[in-house]
């Protein structure tokens, strides 16, 4: 914890491998945890100069045409109009346990994940271990950037996530890196993806496992790393 997680995460799969042609339009996707009212329109603004600046390896000039929230859809911002909407209320989402709760699931990882448990990475998304990131993830967001630490009793709720079992497991290393445009250096980004099943009384772990759609969990979240999808089965 010597640098305090971004209150951020991208969501750009879909632009893996791509080449954006002149004059064609791309999205991505941001999700923004900080409840400070001016962060958005600094991001709108970094976003819109970046893209004049150039992006990608060969730095191609975009322009940043709209801002759009995901659920709603409520325009934010729009180059045509040069408006920033101060309107924009937080989406909340509630940890009560879930009722009725199904008694199997399955967590896909979309995207590299990894999982430190100990001093290692883990091998495999054992629940607890996955719990324990999800709730320390969340918690440190909200601590940092928002009402404040949650009241939980973690030794407790660590007891039980051990209770839920893992009854499939389907994984893959996939190896992937970054390069630096600055300074040259390539960073790993890699980790497991693919689906793992779960069973037990998980009424108390879904809420977690919802918001971790958003928060993203495990190492370089920020970059995209450790997108997960959760199916009631």
């Amino acid at each position: 914890m010597a640098d305090s997680p971004r209150p951020f995460v991208f969501r750009a799969r879909h632009l893996d491998g791509r080449t954006i042609q002149p004059n064609e339009s791309f999205y991505f996707d941001l999700n923004l945890f900080s409840l400070e009212a001016e962060t958005l329109a600094y991001f709108i603004l970094t976003f819109a100069a970046l893209a004049r600046e150039g992006l990608g390896p060969n730095r191609g000039k975009a322009e940043l045409q709209c801002v759009r929230r995901l659920i709603s859809e409520q325009l934010i911002y729009s180059s045509s109009k040069q408006m920033i909407s101060s309107a924009v209320d937080p989406i909340t989402l509630s940890l009560e346990p879930t009722t009725p709760a199904p008694q199997q699931i399955r967590i896909d990882f979309l995207t590299p994940t990894e999982l430190k448990y100990g001093q290692k990475i883990a091998e495999r998304p054992e629940f607890p271990i996955l719990f324990a990131r999800i709730r320390d993830r969340i918690s440190t967001l909200r601590s940092l950037y928002g009402d404040g630490p949650i009241e939980m009793d973690y030794q407790a709720s660590q007891s039980r996530a051990t209770q839920i079992k893992m009854t499939t497991c389907q994984m893959q290393r996939e190896e992937s890196g970054r390069r630096s445009t600055r300074t040259g250096q390539v960073h790993s980004i890699g980790g497991f993806i693919g689906s793992a099943e779960y069973e037990g009384d998980l009424a108390e772990f879904l809420p977690w496992l919802e918001a971790a759609r958003y928060t993203g969990v495990g190492r370089q979240s920020v970059w995209g790393k450790g997108e997960i999808e959760l199916t009631r089965l």
